[in-house]
């Protein structure tokens, strides 16, 4: 199964994520993954992303699609991913199409839908642990004692971009760039919109329920 994993920050794509490729064995594929295996590995792509990323810049589209069509030619991808984070814009979109061809069609975009309040909430209230990377949050996922780690003791800590303003301006960049993209895939007939604001497991239920057809 080739899917596409759409839905602005704090959405839950990456606990989503998780659940959908342990269900339908495919590999998770995320350009932030891709960059730093490239950038470890030194391959010449990896260079060239790093030349951009340390100067602050955003990796040109050209190489992203580059990074991307590497990864899906590796033969894990040979049953089916998951792309999570790519395309963002439309000309990415364009460009996909190109890299899959006739031969490898996407089966479904999956959009996860949550209100830019909510959205908000979730992200502010977002703690993460300094030794394991484990995830809480203040309201809908508290740690049993404050500041503290449940699974190993580390101290937890807020992203310094998980503020109200950057929270807000990285959804407003969301929904000016990628929503574009649920048009894309409604008019191709392959867009599954789910509700992301219930409870984690009955999000991956609907999940599991719009893609029945292909299980």
């Amino acid at each position: 199964m080739r899917l596409i994993l759409l839905g602005p920050p704090g959405a839950g794509k990456g606990t989503q994520a998780k659940s959908i490729i342990n269900e339908y064995k495919i590999p998770h594929i995320s350009t932030g993954d891709i960059f730093r295996k490239n950038i470890k590995e030194g391959t010449p792509l990896g260079k060239k992303a790093k030349d951009f990323i340390d100067k602050g810049l955003l990796v040109p589209d050209e190489l992203v699609v580059d990074l991307v069509k590497s990864r899906l030619d590796e033969d894990d991808c040979e049953n089916g991913f998951l792309l999570d984070g790519f395309p963002r814009t439309l000309v990415q979109a364009t460009a996909l199409e190109e890299v899959l061809g006739d031969s490898m069609k996407l089966d479904y975009v999956i959009n996860i839908e949550v209100k830019k309040e909510l959205l908000v909430d979730r992200i502010t209230g977002r703690r993460m642990c300094k030794d394991c990377g484990a995830a809480f949050h203040v309201s809908f996922n508290p740690p049993k004692k404050e500041s503290v780690c449940d699974l190993c003791d580390g101290e937890l800590y807020q992203r310094k971009d998980d503020t109200v303003e950057t929270v807000a301006s990285r959804i407003d960049v969301y929904l000016n760039e990628t929503m574009p993209l649920v048009d894309f895939y409604t008019k191709k007939d392959i867009l599954l919109n789910v509700d992301g604001e219930q409870e984690i497991s009955k999000v991956f239920e609907d999940i599991k329920k719009a893609l029945g057809s292909e299980e």
